[in-house]
């Protein structure tokens, strides 16, 4: 299969923030043969490149001064042992098409992660998480592409390197690898995880007793859809910041002056702090400056109103972090990556 790189191509129906810039280069890699014949040609060897997913978890400020390869690869094959499901899936597979495909055959692990925006292949980079589970909970390994090489790599859960919404492919491998492939470790046997956020109250309002992947994925998708706005009517990245953790001492002092702070306990002395809570007490939920923007019903997302710019969101984004570390004395850090 040939490579085809076009030149100065819009990218702005590959993000959710839906902004308009170009990049020099872009190529859509729907193979992972054509991955080697990528790196021979005289393009990629003279540019900077980006990987792209379905552009969920990005915000581009300016033009791509080099080659986006857009990751298309598909395909799903499943290995069953016992009540244990081994999923191979394509990288470039919509992350919520899995999850229903995991949903409709009872296969249990990524039920709470309904409806999260991406791709498969994006999902260990970020360590996508959600209502309790995270990705390091039932990634077993995953196939990837090292640009350095040109070969083929296989990383084992542990090799990934996670942490809070954090793995090797984000900080000191970022760039190098394309994931063409994950395969998750399911199970047909699942303990549910129900009392993260609403999904409890979600369930009781749905009438459900006796909870089943089903219910919990459809109450899961009825919260996001009533907290969060859809990209494809209003451009948005989900979450744009991070839930900061602190240790106790910090927790302690924070907690005398606010006593309604909605935290979780984060294991090892410290504590989860709800960042959309810190954002609204803030000042910041629901109001508009410009085109830009925070959600009515959730101020951890940033939205783009209408025709924001890149410049104009990442602007105001600081301010949030500002008023925030005012407030509160938390440095909030970007879950979106700026470029």
């Amino acid at each position: 299969m040939e490579v085809e790189i076009l030149n100065d191509y819009s990218l702005k129906a590959h993000n959710t923030f839906g902004i308009d810039v170009n990049t020099k280069y872009f190529t859509s890699i729907k193979s992972e043969d054509q991955l080697p014949l990528l790196i021979e040609t005289p393009i990629y060897e003279n540019a900077k490149i980006l990987i792209l997913g379905s552009g969920s978890n990005i915000l581009f400020t300016k033009k791509f001064e080099g080659l986006v390869i857009k990751n298309d690869i598909q395909g799903i094959h499943e290995e069953v042992i016992g009540d244990d499901v081994f999923i191979t899936v394509g990288g470039g597979m919509i992350w919520n098409d899995f999850v229903q495909y995991c949903v409709k055959n009872s296969y249990g692990g990524v039920e709470n992660l309904s409806l999260i925006p991406g791709t498969v292949g994006a999902s260990p980079v970020q360590n996508i998480g959600a209502y309790g589970v995270e990705i390091s909970d039932v990634l077993f390994s995953c196939k990837a592409f090292d640009f350095k090489t040109g070969l083929f790599y296989e990383f084992t859960n542990e090799e990934c390197e996670f942490g809070y919404r954090d793995s090797i492919f984000k900080n000191k491998a970022k760039g190098r690898y394309m994931i063409v492939s994950v395969t998750y470790k399911l199970t047909k046997q699942p303990v549910f995880k129900i009392s993260y956020g609403a999904i409890r109250e979600e369930l009781d309002r749905m009438g459900i007793e006796t909870p089943t992947i089903k219910a919990i994925s459809d109450a899961v998708s009825t919260i996001r859809v009533n907290k969060l706005p859809d990209p494809s009517t209003i451009g948005n990245a989900g979450s744009f910041f991070k839930n900061p953790i602190i240790s106790k001492i910090e927790f302690d002092e924070l907690i005398f002056k606010f006593p309604e702070m909605v935290h979780y306990p984060a294991g090892n002395a410290s504590y989860k702090i709800a960042a959309g809570w810190l954002i609204e007490q803030a000042g910041f939920k629901g109001i508009k400056i410009g085109e830009s923007g925070t959600w009515k019903n959730q101020a951890l997302v940033l939205v783009n109103y209408g025709n924001a710019s890149g410049v104009e969101l990442y602007n105001f984004s600081e301010r949030i972090i500002e008023e925030v570390q005012i407030k509160f004395n938390i440095k909030l850090e970007r879950e979106v990556n700026i470029f």
